[in-house]
């Protein structure tokens, strides 16, 4: 009996090619790169880490470039929720440097990211990389244009001050309260408003936790 080996066949860069060339490259074989992933907390979709890595890793390699992270600077922090929670805050710059072993390009991104444990640096890391991947490659969604569709916002009616004192007082929940910070430009309108909606604010915290 006979045994018939499959040869793969492998494509070998040539080391004449510039690394620009490469990186256009890879870029016509990863075509578009769709926003797969959903955040359910806040609504819309994304491109995470792991489709972006499965679309490039092998165009990457098939034309002889590699990519390499220098972190340039690590930012820990924490912030405070709207439910309260406290959150740890990863703030990271990093230089990534596309080779082909002779020639390099290196483009420099920031990553940011919020984790109630210890992976706030790994998320961080891989936000930045994903990002890298993109602008670097200009890699396109294939989505529509969201600027094809337009919208006229109907404007928030400014409130009296009278008006406004007697609303603050009326809305029960902490949020609401605070929406007409916003809503009613109080950073630009009196001290006793400004005052007022603080102080709202607080009784209706005392009011829950106690």
């Amino acid at each position: 009996m006979t045994e018939e080996t499959e040869q793969t066949e492998v494509t070998v860069p040539n080391p004449r090619t510039r690394l620009v060339d490469r990186l256009v490259a890879v870029k016509k074989d990863i075509g578009a790169v769709g926003k797969g992933d959903r955040n359910s907390q806040q609504g819309f979709n994304f491109r995470g880490i792991d489709a972006v890595l499965n679309a490039v890793a092998g165009p990457l390699m098939k034309h002889g470039v590699m990519v390499y992270p220098c972190v340039v600077s690590a930012e820990k922090g924490t912030a405070t929720t709207s439910k309260g929670s406290v959150m740890n805050t990863y703030l990271v710059t990093v230089d990534y440097t596309f080779t082909d072993g002779s020639d390099f390009l290196t483009t420099r991104v920031v990553g940011e990211a919020f984790d109630s444990g210890d992976k706030g640096a790994t998320k961080a890391m891989s936000v930045a990389y994903r990002t890298a991947l993109i602008q670097a490659l200009s890699l396109p969604t294939d989505e529509p244009d969201p600027d094809l569709d337009s919208y006229e916002a109907t404007p928030i009616t400014q409130m009296s001050d009278a008006a406004l004192f007697a609303e603050i007082e009326a809305r029960t929940e902490v949020d609401k309260v605070k929406e007409l910070w916003g809503e009613q430009n109080i950073g630009n309108r009196s001290a006793e408003l400004q005052n007022a909606i603080k102080s709202r604010v607080a009784t209706l915290q005392g009011q829950v936790s106690a």
